[in-house]
């Protein structure tokens, strides 16, 4: 489900791997990811992380059928699901070595937080992006932390509340890319900036992203609360009869309930 490559330059580059469910955010690929930033948070021959999707998707975000189950268990269990997807992101934001979203396709739902949750982000100018919860009777609750800081609250508000898709110059234009390019030219673009990062001294920039979240007030209490908070409030919402609706919908195929006709 994930596949890892290392280059001889120390370059690291994960695929999420799942092409038969468009590289949707299963549990098991959850702890696959989390597990292997993990590890490789403590190599000192690692000098950057890219993240990408193979088959010409990025990701379709979380995994609808896992989402439905986990709304319809305990609440603990319930809110545990939502524990492991939250620390997956706090894990990949502060991987000690620079991250790169390679975004080369769709990338929808959760798959909005891994791109925010890196450090830098291209895109192929093909992809789309959305942050569709809502047209499921979802929010984006542990992803919304990383997406604000990302794009500003301004920005989220209309995203948030419309699940709409935006193209890559959009999504580049409110500042959740940093830059999108065709996509014959994705590969060069990637290259050309992991030369860039292996420039730099990399304990300096274990350093700056540190420093990068002290300067805007982080701390590791709060990170922690928050993560907390926004597990809880997810967990609460897909065990609602909306998201019970939302994701059914989606499954079987057809509009939910408060879908106004046309």
């Amino acid at each position: 489900m994930l596949s890892i490559d290392r280059d001889a330059h120390g370059v690291v580059t994960l695929t999420l791997d799942r092409p038969n469910a468009k590289n949707a955010l299963s549990g098991a690929l959850v702890a696959q990811l989390n597990e292997t930033l993990e590890t490789l948070a403590g190599d000192t021959a690692v000098r950057a992380v890219l993240l990408t999707g193979s088959g010409g998707i990025f990701c379709a975000g979380a995994d609808i059928g896992e989402m439905r189950a986990a709304g319809a268990a305990t609440p603990e269990q319930n809110e545990a699901d939502s524990r492991r997807f939250a620390g997956m992101l706090g894990t990949l934001e502060r991987q000690p070595q620079p991250t790169v979203a390679v975004v080369n396709g769709a990338a929808y739902g959760g798959a909005v937080g891994l791109i925010a949750a890196c450090d830098v982000a291209l895109a192929a100018r093909s992809a789309r992006f959305a942050l569709s919860e809502v047209r499921l009777g979802l929010v984006p609750a542990m992803i919304s932390p990383y997406v604000i800081r990302a794009i500003g609250a301004r920005q989220a508000r209309r995203w948030f509340l419309t699940g709409e898709a935006m193209d890559a110059a959009t999504a580049e234009h409110i500042g959740l890319v940093h830059q999108s390019v065709e996509d014959a030219r994705l590969a060069d673009a990637t290259t050309a900036l992991t030369d860039a990062l292996l420039a730099g001294a990399p304990s300096a920039q274990g350093e700056i992203k540190r420093l990068i979240r002290h300067a805007t007030g982080r701390s590791e209490a709060a990170d922690a609360e928050m993560l907390g908070e926004t597990a809880r409030w997810i967990a609460r919402v897909r065990s609602g009869g909306e998201a019970r609706e939302g994701l059914t919908a989606f499954l079987e195929r057809r509009k939910p309930g408060w879908t106004r006709a046309k």
